[in-house]
């Protein structure tokens, strides 16, 4: 299916990014963690990301404002926040500002898994759609232009 999906664990708990780490890692993801916002905006700036877990609660930014910041540097990227202390009005505010799921701790690992999976191939198959469309206007310009391909 091509290279593994490229996941940004966004949590100040050194504890929580370990476990996330080691059991992504064994399904086969390839794991970049960030301790703070911050530090997620600059990596997300370099590197290339299908999926942030961002935890809602972080110590220089909250994590649904982190939400809008990581969509204008990769905009395509899935964004699951996860939080500890759900309320309402947080919950709307995350689906308001794009985030694609809203997870609580302590997190069930088989659930978050099936996220994971879900949202990546829904991913992946826009993207293919994407390509498509492409590939279908690149043909017929070329057609209107009087080159055949």
């Amino acid at each position: 299916m091509g290279e593994p999906a490229r996941i940004l664990i966004v949590d100040d708990d050194e504890s929580i990014r370990k476990v996330l780490t080691t059991i992504l890692e064994e399904e086969g993801y390839i794991i970049d963690t960030a301790e703070n916002g911050n530090k997620a905006i600059e990596k997300s700036k370099t590197n290339f990301y299908n999926l942030a877990l961002i935890d809602i609660r972080l110590p220089d930014i909250e994590g649904i404002k982190l939400l809008n910041l990581m969509k204008e540097t990769v905009p395509k990227m899935v964004k699951i926040i996860i939080t500890g202390y759900p309320t309402m009005q947080n919950a709307i505010e995350a689906v308001n500002r794009d985030a694609d799921c809203y997870l609580l701790k302590p997190l069930n690992m088989e659930n978050l898994l099936n996220k994971i999976k879900e949202h990546l191939k829904k991913q992946q198959e826009e993207k293919k759609y994407s390509e498509e469309k492409v590939a279908e206007f690149i043909e017929s310009r070329a057609r209107e232009l009087g080159h055949t391909p």
